[in-house]
């Protein structure tokens, strides 16, 4: 679901579909007079208006397929917890413990929903592009929902009573995962304000450590500039990225000897998960955001969040420390 949100957004197919039907939305124009009535609702819009005035009906359906497809899914994903869940409610299989955490997923699942309508209507007034603050959020809701599901599946399939814990590991982790979550927050910024196609080197920024645009941009809108200057976003995204690399490789290497195996495991794949994701965002850099690589990069980026979770739960059960 977030790959697709991804791709819809560096395909620019977010603002293809104008209307939000829940029920009727989930059906596709079917017929050449139906695809012929979608577009011209499309054309109304700043979007056509603005940028896409030479668009074609083909032009069109393109764009309208991705944006198509996360929704629908956004859909099935809420129809394959729903069923279930009522029926497992009916049957009695859940105590007020698992009622409660489950009915807490099923809330936060509808207002991911209602964030991704939220950010598109931001594209629909005057400027043909949606808040990139509207989007961050978005993005953040989603993987916060993700973390949640994977610490649910974590909590389900072990259940240890007396825990072993290693002094100061749990907390560390807790701090590479809110780290994650900011820089995961920026990346999302960076794409918003499409800040990648800037400053193609590495470490450097066109030969500067600290680019003298991030000055500028400050004393124009002071601490906005943190969070709408497309040089300081950069910046931040870039060496806050940096940082979490090298907090992670010093994690791994404090309290690997002391974990079990399997602790072990899940740390040393959080390593080479984060070396992969730093790898395809300094290519992502140099080559100016090619599409198969933004997409890997976002992809990776939900990767290290879910292999903190496991790390996270592990640390907190004991599971995988040494006795």
């Amino acid at each position: 679901m977030v790959v697709i949100g991804g791709i819809t957004r560096l395909t620019n197919s977010g603002l293809s579909m104008v209307e939000w039907k829940l029920i009727m939305g989930s059906i596709p124009p079917l017929s050449e007079q139906e695809w012929q009535a979608t577009f011209e609702k499309y054309q109304q819009f700043p979007e056509y208006q603005k940028i896409n005035s030479e668009y074609t009906l083909s032009d069109f359906k393109a764009i309208f397929w991705w944006e198509y497809s996360h929704r629908l899914l956004g859909r099935i994903i809420g129809i394959i917890f729903l069923v279930p869940f009522i029926i497992f409610w009916i049957k009695g299989y859940f105590n007020k413990r698992w009622l409660w955490r489950l009915s807490i997923l099923f809330v936060l699942g509808g207002f991911q929903g209602f964030l991704g309508w939220f950010m598109v209507k931001s594209g629909l007034v005057s400027n043909p592009d949606v808040s990139h603050y509207r989007l961050a959020a978005h993005l953040i809701a989603a993987l916060l929902l993700f973390s949640y599901i994977i610490w649910l599946i974590m909590d389900w399939l072990n259940d240890i009573k007396n825990p072993i814990k290693i002094k100061g590991y749990n907390k560390s982790l807790w701090v590479l995962y809110l780290l994650s979550l900011v820089q995961i927050t920026y990346g999302a910024l960076v794409a918003g304000l499409n800040a990648g196609l800037f400053y193609p080197t590495y470490p450097r920024m066109n030969g500067e450590w600290i680019p003298a645009s991030i000055n500028e941009q400050i004393t124009n809108v002071g601490w906005q500039a943190l969070v709408s200057g497309i040089t300081t976003v950069q910046f931040i995204h870039r060496w806050l990225g940096t940082l979490l690399f090298f907090l992670i490789v010093g994690v791994y290497y404090v309290y690997q000897p002391s974990l079990l195996t399997q602790g072990k495991k899940r740390l040393q794949t959080l390593l080479w998960v984060v070396l992969t994701q730093a790898t395809l965002g300094i290519f992502a850099l140099y080559l100016s955001v090619p599409f198969i690589i933004a997409v890997l990069h976002q992809f990776t980026a939900v990767v290290v969040l879910g292999v903190l979770i496991m790390n996270l739960h592990g640390s907190r059960s004991g599971q995988l420390a040494q006795a």
